[in-house]
């Protein structure tokens, strides 16, 4: 993508940023994050049907910080994310250049938040049929076959958090399962442990998960924990009427209506 190239180098060359984090090559004909802060080094940026990693992630690590302003490569589902946290107040229209890319391939960039979030407004997340069927099939299940489904499916867990670690959204610098005084989660990898830090995971992204699938995609056993969030997303929707990231609107989990339909608010 030569004109991505030749923008980074741009930024880079006339220091409006320090850093661009983008994709690159990886091993195995997969792609990577990559960080480049020389403009002789944008050669290695690419971007292809492969780049699904979340680079989100990395606007709020303290390591990406300390190498000063960044640009970053944001697709659709990073471009939410980028809106997400911008209403959560982890980052600041300022502090950063967005290179939007959008699903023909094409680079815009974004000279404020409000303006991407004009523009996702025409790319609203929409759960794959396939995945509609499978979220269908799992609710029409009664509640012990429910649970027994969902014991199963996440067995094989062993609690390596690769999840998280690739969710822009969990970017809490101690999470809660790794508070033992008291110990909420268990830390154990057994079926009532790993039941409850994957409900408990998806539950916190209720109404903030931007449907990237970076959890999923990270899971080195492939559990379908994504099915989680896309089904909690719909659940939003239903009952709440929020779907998919804003800046003016809060998430479920920290906002109430006093005319909300559940009287124990009251």
């Amino acid at each position: 993508m030569n004109e991505l190239i030749q923008k980074a180098t741009i930024l880079l060359e006339s220091n409006s940023v320090q850093v661009v984090i983008g994709y690159g090559k990886g091993s195995a004909n997969r792609t990577r994050a990559i960080f480049i802060t020389q403009a002789a080094d944008c050669e290695k940026l690419i971007f292809d049907s492969r780049c699904i990693q979340n680079l989100a992630v990395y606007l709020t690590k303290q390591e990406i910080k300390k190498l000063g302003k960044p640009a970053i490569v944001a697709p659709i589902p990073v471009l939410r994310s980028i809106v997400q946290l911008a209403a959560e107040n982890q980052i600041a229209e300022n502090d950063l250049v967005v290179l939007g890319v959008t699903p023909e391939s094409e680079l815009v960039e974004f000279e404020s938040f409000a303006a991407i979030e004009t523009f996702l407004s025409t790319h609203r997340i929409e759960i794959e049929g396939k995945y509609q069927k499978t979220i269908e099939m799992i609710k029409s299940m009664p509640v012990s076959e429910r649970f027994a489904y969902w014991v199963k499916e996440l067995e094989p867990c062993f609690k390596c958090y690769a999840c998280r670690s690739a969710c822009p959204l969990c970017y809490c610098t101690r999470c809660t399962v790794e508070n033992n005084q008291p110990q909420w989660i268990s830390v154990a990898s057994h079926p009532l442990g790993n039941l409850e830090w994957h409900v408990m995971r998806a539950m916190h992204l209720a109404g903030r998960c931007t449907d990237c699938e970076a959890c999923y995609n990270a899971c080195p056993m492939g559990i379908p924990i994504h099915l989680l969030t896309k089904s909690m997303l719909q659940d939003v929707a239903e009952n709440f009427g929020t779907y998919g990231p804003s800046l003016d609107k809060l998430n479920a989990l920290s906002s109430f209506k006093p005319d909300d339909k559940e009287s124990f608010i009251r």
